[in-house]
């Protein structure tokens, strides 16, 4: 059996809003949501990876940043063949991403900036796969 490999292809923030009239508390809390569709006909996977960050005691977040990651597979022809390790992965790859934008964009609004922590997001690895369909 050959092993399965993936490189991202490409990446782009696709949804981005900021709110400052939700943001009151210096505690943030955040939370996340990933769904991905794999293109059999070219081998390629869709990572959609939505952040949001709120107040620690409000439901409304402030800052909302959704990008997609395009993965390309080598030795993988479908959805089932995708190797275990590349939920995990994928996701792991994005988020520095996201997280430089997140404080980019916020730190150009003029407020101080949020830097997100170095975070291990790996209990997001079985809702992704669950999230994922194949075209």
């Amino acid at each position: 059996m050959l092993k399965a490999a993936f490189s991202i292809i490409n990446y782009q923030f696709d949804k981005v809003k900021i709110d400052l009239s939700n943001h009151k508390n210096k505690e943030l809390s955040l939370s996340f949501d990933t769904s991905g569709l794999f293109y059999k006909s070219d081998a390629a996977f869709e990572l959609t990876f939505l952040v949001k960050v709120s107040d620690k005691e409000s439901d409304n977040p402030f800052v909302e940043v959704q990008c997609k990651g395009i993965f390309k597979f080598e030795n993988v022809s479908t959805l089932d063949e995708i190797p275990d390790f590349f939920y995990r992965n994928c996701i792991a790859i994005l988020f520095p991403y996201v997280r430089a934008y997140i404080s980019l964009v916020t730190t150009q609004a003029n407020v101080p900036g949020i830097i997100l922590p170095t975070l291990n997001l790996t209990n997001l690895e079985e809702g992704l796969r669950r999230n994922t369909i194949q075209k």
